[in-house]
């Protein structure tokens, strides 16, 4: 694919979705979560710890303790622009799909429910291993949803779009070797939001031939 192609790729991909105000949930949850970032950074900031933990980051201690709201609240939270941005750069493309071809429900059970089974594996590796760590981030929504684009381009024989199984493939081995070299990402939460992303769409799969077929 040469740089002209690469660029006009992207450009109907943007257009695809402005242009169909039908498929907009993702931009939605989006938004929501640039929204809690811009609060969470005039309270306080995203490097304070202690506000972190105030506005909803998964903390062992408390989550022990029987606040267990955290494993859902701190889908919503990062640390830094950089990390909002790359989250929400790689959801802007990979939800679009999801959304697209599985419908908003499905994308919603996807989402929510992956992204929670990121958030118990981290959790269930941090008191195994008896560390009190501020966790946050959409990172394992995200790869939840990417386990059920893996399911659906399963289910379309290995394409979805323009979007070829090879091509998803080395994004996730990327996106995860970024993660294994890294002290700061949470690699528990990804690998457990893809295997529930995974499960979601397997479970959801009988609606989405359904959905197909009409």
């Amino acid at each position: 694919m040469s740089r002209q192609e690469y660029y006009d790729s992207n450009e109907d991909f943007l257009e695809r979705i402005w242009r169909n105000p039908k498929n907009m949930l993702n931009l939605v949850v989006i938004a929501v979560n640039i929204l809690v970032f811009v609060l969470v950074t005039v309270t306080g900031g995203t490097d304070d710890m202690e506000n972190m933990i105030h506005w909803g980051a998964a903390y062992t201690p408390l989550i022990r303790e029987g606040e267990t709201y955290r494993l859902f609240t701190s889908m919503f939270l990062h640390f830094g622009i950089e990390h909002l941005f790359s989250n929400m750069l790689l959801l802007l493309f990979v939800g679009d799909y999801l959304e697209k071809n599985a419908g908003k429900a499905a994308y919603i059970a996807v989402y929510f429910l992956g992204g929670l089974t990121g958030s118990v594996c981290s959790y269930r590796y941090e008191l195994s291993e008896g560390r009190a760590v501020v966790a946050a981030g959409a990172s394992g929504a995200i790869f939840a949803v990417l386990g059920a684009i893996v399911v659906l381009m399963i289910l379309n024989r290995g394409h979805l779009e323009d979007l070829s199984l090879k091509r998803l493939a080395i994004m996730i081995v990327l996106t995860l070797l970024v993660g294994v070299q890294s002290s700061n990402v949470d690699n528990f939460a990804h690998i457990g939001g893809f295997v529930g992303g995974i499960v979601v769409m397997l479970l959801l799969s009988p609606f989405y031939l359904l959905r197909k077929k009409r």
